[in-house]
């Protein structure tokens, strides 16, 4: 539904009702993807697309039906035949289920503000019930990043919060998907399958120094779903055939880099060069940045001659708290692939607010609520004045791919 926010807003605030057609699965080739929608007002206006032309005239009908008797919502599956390839169907080969339902604005206020939130650039979820109980199917409710709680209700219950939590996890991912929920004693008693739209971009992870500790943890962040990039200050080491899983390799000073960088509180930063005349700069302005998650990689020995670096360049207790050094998780990893995994490990476990331990030495529940995460804020400068900035002698020219 969130490709046509910026409509359903508007007939949102106007008070309009319109049934929304939501492709909920594909099997097969599609042309577009599970959470593209297609709506209809009562005037019979429409907004959208959910199949490039293939079954638009059949959804509509379906969504002037559903206006009409304003019952309860309809499920259609539309696919290939091989009788009649150009009939209603899909001639590309896949299938499509889509949910039709009415959305009426004066009685689902929290839609219209999580469509303001789109709107408006705010990273913003909302899970829709495809499939359950029938009372449930079609219920919506949003969650924000900034960790404000949820808005809407699909029970009024403990389904609630476990679908509130899906969704602000897939959030911070920045995907929309579809995930299963309750139904195995996690305090839901039965099975939902949950659409969670998300407006959010992939969070960021950024890896200072061409290192082949980067080449690993770049794909090792790809795999998570982060946006990787590499940045060195070195041309002839910052290129793209060496780092294949990153989506962006700089040639910059680290530092500058990320004074021009859009960051926020899911970004990663990993300083994989245990170089003084590179990390303390560029440290020095990561820790005072909205940013997640800041670790530094080197011996114990530079580690302390690192935090003596930071305290002279007037970095305060309370931020080199916030350091990870040396960074990883203990894992006892030798090479840069179990190094890659040791970092990765304890960026979850950070974000996450996790032990750490094994499972087999911890109490409680596996899967927890998520903790409240703090706004996620873009930011380009650093919030005080630095000062003691390591002088940059030599300007290497910048190359992005």
């Amino acid at each position: 539904m969130l490709n046509i926010a910026d409509t359903l807003h508007r007939w949102c605030r106007e008070a309009r009702p319109f049934a929304l057609a939501t492709v909920v699965d594909v099997t097969g080739s599609a042309p577009l993807p599970i959470g593209t929608s297609v709506a209809v007002d009562e005037d019979g206006n429409a907004v959208g697309s959910i199949s490039g032309g293939c079954v638009e005239g059949a959804v509509y009908d379906l969504c002037m039906q559903v206006l009409s008797d304003r019952g309860a919502p309809q499920r259609a599956r539309f696919g290939y035949s091989d009788n009649d390839a150009f009939a209603v169907g899909l001639t590309c080969g896949g299938e499509l289920d889509v949910l039709v339902q009415r959305i009426d604005p004066a009685t689902q206020q929290h839609l219209a503000a999580a469509l303001a939130n789109v709107v408006q650039g705010r990273p913003t979820a909302v899970a829709q019930v495809v499939a359950g109980p029938r009372d449930l199917i079609g219920s919506t409710l949003s969650v924000l990043a900034d960790g404000s709680g949820s808005y809407g209700t699909l029970d009024g219950g403990p389904t609630d919060q476990l679908v509130a939590e899906e969704a602000r996890a897939l959030l911070w991912a920045g995907r929309t998907t579809r995930v299963t929920a309750g139904g195995n004693g996690d305090g839901c008693p039965e099975q939902l399958t949950v659409l969670v739209h998300v407006a959010a971009s992939r969070p960021r992870m950024l890896i200072f120094g061409a290192v082949d500790f980067a080449a690993a943890l770049s794909q090792a962040g790809h795999f998570l779903g982060y946006r990787v990039t590499v940045c060195d200050a070195r041309p002839a080491f910052a290129t793209p055939a060496r780092f294949p899983y990153a989506d962006e390799v700089v040639a910059d000073w680290p530092h500058r880099y990320l004074a021009q960088t859009a960051v926020d509180s899911r970004t990663a930063v990993c300083v994989l060069t245990h170089d003084a005349k590179f990390d303390i700069p560029l440290l020095q302005l990561a820790l005072d940045l909205p940013v997640g998650y800041v670790g530094a990689m080197g011996s114990r020995r530079t580690h302390d001659e690192r935090l003596h670096l930071l305290s002279e360049a007037d970095v305060s207790e309370d931020q080199l708290a916030g350091l990870h050094s040396p960074i990883g998780l203990d894992l006892g990893a030798r090479t840069p692939e179990e190094t890659a995994i040791s970092i990765t490990a304890e960026i979850i476990a950070h974000t996450n607010q996790g032990t750490g331990l094994p499972l087999s030495q911890a109490t409680g529940p596996i899967h927890r609520p998520l903790p409240q995460r703090s706004p996620t804020t873009t930011g380009r400068r650093p919030t005080r004045r630095h000062r003691n900035i390591w002088p940059v002698e030599v300007a290497p020219s910048q190359t992005r791919q």
